[in-house]
């Protein structure tokens, strides 16, 4: 076992580098000022998208920088889940980068499942334009009226009636759904079999936005900011009816496609978390050795140095154990490495928001301000102790895997 990058992923990581040094970071701030000008809050009806972000997308396409993360050769860079990992890493580092390389959540995760599990019709008409970056896309699971940390409580439902599968329930928390490009969502639901086991009585349903039935209700701010032009809104199916050759993969095979959708998806959060760590750690020094207090530079105040060498140690260590997830998943697959990638879903996002921490309060005022970065790695980090199932739930599932080994009953 190594995690020593091919020279594939040396070049590639070198590549996005260099385009993120020489066209995304001189913009960003630019950027993010743009979108707080057009500012609507709620209305989501009026956000737009910058038109600097569809001319980077241009650029980074036509430099072969373009959906990195799906492992085909033809269609993307045909990396494996541990060749792609220092690229999400480094793509972290900027909150816009991820989205110019179209390898932007949801879009990634719904690419994969179309890539993996759809059938040629629908990867015709869905996957095509997604990985052209046409089209954005939205995951809708996670319900407002159950805990939707346990899956099985899922409230929404889609029943076949005839060649046809009719929709109905609440979701929230669709990330991406305000987003003007947005075209089509993946909604998982109830398709009650009493003939199957529990984790066969769920089906994925692609639906188009437009779909009659299909009504945005209102978009959820997250810690004051509605992460505008993107959003995360709730969305109501009433009666919503689709072609039952909408139906990824076939009815009852939700979970299914889930566990294959979660995996690599995981990797690519925490690698990105551990970007924004870095990123992070690279603000802390610089600001703590540029000012001063009480005749000494802010880092050698205190604990800031034990802060800082804490940090170090923190992200070294989840990123050595996001790496040996990824490798694991290229040998076994996701179902072998459910410990490992649990485990990271729990480390990565609880590092980033620890240093994030400790770097805003060495930053002071700024720290909370829109000047740098840091309250929206924050936001970042603490969405996704949640988000893919919180910290408890996969602390959980580790126990739980443990005790089996030993052989404990599972329950």
């Amino acid at each position: 076992m190594h995690f020593e990058a091919s020279p594939k992923s040396k070049d590639y990581t070198k590549r996005v580098r260099n385009f993120m040094r020489e066209h995304i970071l001189p913009v960003e701030r630019a950027h993010w000022d743009a979108i707080a000008a057009q500012r609507h809050g709620g209305d989501w009806q009026q956000w737009k998208i910058p038109p600097a972000v569809e001319q980077l997308k241009q650029k980074a396409r036509a430099e072969g920088l373009w959906n990195l993360f799906l492992p085909d050769e033809k269609l993307g860079a045909g990396l494996t889940t541990l060749e792609y990992a220092p690229i999400a890493e480094e793509t972290g580092r900027s909150l816009m980068a991820p989205e110019i390389f179209n390898c932007n959540a949801p879009d990634t995760g719904n690419m994969e499942v179309l890539y993996r599990y759809g059938s040629e019709e629908q990867k015709e008409r869905w996957l095509k334009p997604l990985l052209a970056g046409e089209i954005r896309s939205v995951f809708c699971m996670t319900e407002p009226d159950v805990a939707s940390s346990d899956a099985t409580n899922m409230q929404a439902t889609a029943v076949v009636e005839g060649d046809h599968v009719v929709l109905n329930g609440k979701k929230w928390w669709s990330s991406g759904i305000g987003d003007p490009r947005a075209k089509i969502a993946i909604y998982m639901a109830l398709t009650a079999d009493p003939n199957k086991d529990r984790h066969h009585q769920h089906s994925m349903v692609l639906v188009p936005l437009d779909a009659p039935g299909v009504k945005i209700t209102r978009m959820l701010p997250v810690f004051g900011e509605y992460d505008e032009p993107h959003g995360h809104g709730e969305v109501h199916f009433n009666n919503v009816r689709v072609p039952l050759s909408n139906v990824i993969a076939g009815p009852g095979k939700g979970f299914e496609i889930a566990q294959g959708r979660l995996g690599p998806g995981r990797i690519h959060h925490c690698m990105r978390c551990i970007g924004a760590a870095e990123q992070t750690l690279d603000l802390m020094i610089e600001r703590g050795m540029q000012r001063t207090a009480f005749g000494k530079q802010i880092l050698n105040l205190g604990g800031n140095r034990e802060r800082l060498a804490e940090a170090r140690i923190a992200i070294d260590q989840a990123r050595l154990l996001t790496l040996y997830a990824a490798w694991k998943i290229d040998k076994v697959g996701a179902l072998a490495a459910m410990t490992e990638i649990s485990a990271i879903k729990v480390v990565a996002p609880n590092v980033l928001q620890k240093v994030v921490d400790d770097a805003i309060q060495i930053h002071g005022g700024a720290g909370v301000s829109r000047d740098v970065p840091l309250t929206a790695f924050f936001v970042q980090a603490r969405t996704l102790r949640l988000a893919d199932g919180p910290d408890e739930v996969h602390k959980g599932l580790i126990a739980r895997i443990e005790l089996a080994k030993r052989g404990y009953s599972k329950k």
